[in-house]
């Protein structure tokens, strides 16, 4: 068969009625012809110019599908058909580009460039006389009256007998997060909460209400943030979980304030209470949150940062909760402190506040006598006691659980580690600095003794 013959036609003009999959009328399964193939950036994405041999556009190829490029699977001329898009307009001019979300290869080159023009119809079929005479003009062909199609009408009368498109509330159609952009309507993404923040009240000029944020991470890894306020904030407050995911829509994106965001995306999200929020139940294609795990005796050099660290620890202790009145504000929030070892041999006290002392800081006393192991994701470090963490307000705290690091903590305190002598971290930095402050002002000469005596200070080196 030949391949060009698989290229839907007027697949172009369709994309450009239709700006997304999701779109009213809108069909998916498109074939068309890679031009101008070509790399971006750092060459993790590829361009292209998508043509149906009448139409062209450019078009951006789906990251993931980079690997098809580099390994030679997908050339210059070659057919990809299709399955999920959008078309974004660039900024500050009329073009459109298509942002292929995700595609499937169908050939890998052709070996010319397709001419839809060439095989838009067939030629007609003039009928002669047998006995023709020389000089006798032949018979008009008469072309019969065509039909005006759509492109929609187009493609599906290609497709033959296939089901119907189905809506989108019942095909969840999704768009990765790196395709969303604040131009762009009517998306729909899946994600997973991996951070959850506290229901925070505020007071301004204009008044008093409360906010609250998530991160949220999709499948391919993207994270971005999304900051609900007053009615929104308390609607979604109670259905956001952390861990579980979501289908979410009707949203807005705006560039993102540098000095505050907490992810690696120059976009945020927010929603307000017309925004659509429904869990997908049964969902692991999706990662769980990420560590970059720190080690105990490792904390000092974070000390005096502003960078947030990730631990998994043995439960030692856990204090009762207390009442801490807080001075920006004058209102009273929970703290409650817990103890935790690694296999490096040392100890580090962390505060818990707000949600995690009460409910959580009280499921870890509940269990302390069975020695738990806790992750604790986004730690602020501190030299208070020497070394010292506290949670913040994205801080999350996950007891036993499913990770390589923790389970194999768990075994080596069960086997030496309960019976091995545990130091805390803060009391040796604490003597380090004490040390360091006395060397500091009992070394000290003048210049002078140094310029009599060279020799001076080299039983130190």
């Amino acid at each position: 068969m030949d391949a060009a013959k698989l290229v839907t036609p007027v697949a172009v003009s369709h994309i450009l009625a239709h700006p997304s999959a999701g779109s009213d009328g809108a069909v998916t399964d498109l074939v068309v012809q890679v031009l101008d193939l070509k790399s971006v950036g750092t060459g993790s994405r590829f361009s292209f110019t998508a043509t149906d041999g009448k139409d062209k556009i450019k078009a951006m190829l789906p990251t993931n599908f980079g690997s098809e490029v580099r390994s030679g699977n997908l050339k210059n001329l070659g057919l990809i058909r299709i399955i999920d898009y959008t078309c974004n307009v660039v900024k500050g001019k009329d073009d459109k580009v298509l942002v292929v979300i995700k595609c499937e290869l169908v050939c890998q080159a052709l070996d010319a460039e397709i001419n839809g023009e060439a095989k838009k119809e067939e030629p007609p079929i003039v009928l002669k006389p047998k006995d023709e005479c020389v000089g006798v003009t032949p018979p008009l062909a008469m072309k019969p009256k065509q039909e005006v199609k759509s492109a929609s009408q187009i493609v599906n009368e290609q497709r033959g007998n296939t089901a119907p498109v189905k809506p989108l509330s019942m095909t969840k159609r999704v768009h990765p997060l790196i395709t969303l952009n604040p131009y762009q309507g009517n998306w729909v993404i899946k994600v997973r909460v991996t951070s959850k923040g506290n229901l925070r009240t505020y007071r301004n000029a204009r008044g008093e209400g409360c906010v609250f944020n998530v991160e949220l991470t999709d499948e391919d890894g993207t994270q971005i943030q999304a900051t609900m306020f007053n009615d929104a904030a308390k609607k979604f407050y109670p259905i956001f979980e952390l861990g579980k995911v979501y289908y979410v829509s009707k949203g807005s994106l705006r560039i993102a304030n540098k000095q505050f965001k907490t992810v690696q995306n120059d976009y945020e999200m927010s929603l307000n209470e017309n925004a659509i929020v429904e869990e997908a139940e049964g969902e692991t294609c999706i990662p769980q949150v990420q560590y970059n795990l720190v080690k105990i005796d490792q904390l000092g050099s974070y000390v005096g940062g502003r960078e947030l660290v990730d631990i998994v620890g043995v439960v030692q202790s856990v204090s009762p909760t207390l009442s801490v009145r807080r001075k920006i504000d004058n209102e009273t929030i929970p703290k409650r402190d817990i103890v935790v070892a690694d296999d490096s041999g040392k100890t580090v006290s962390i505060s818990l506040w707000n949600d995690l002392a009460t409910t959580t800081g009280q499921e870890l006393l509940n269990m302390a006598d069975s020695s738990p192991v806790v992750a604790i994701k986004s730690l602020k470090v501190s030299d208070f006691q020497g070394v010292s963490l506290s949670t913040v307000g994205k801080s999350t705290l996950a007891i036993n659980p499913d990770l390589h690091e923790a389970q194999n903590l768990k075994s080596w305190y069960d086997s030496e580690g309960k019976d091995t002598s545990l130091a805390p971290i803060g009391a040796e930095m604490g003597a380090a600095r004490a040390g360091g402050f006395k060397s500091t002002y009992s070394d000290r000469v003048f210049l002078s003794h140094i310029t009599s005596d060279p020799a001076m200070g080299q039983e130190k080196v």
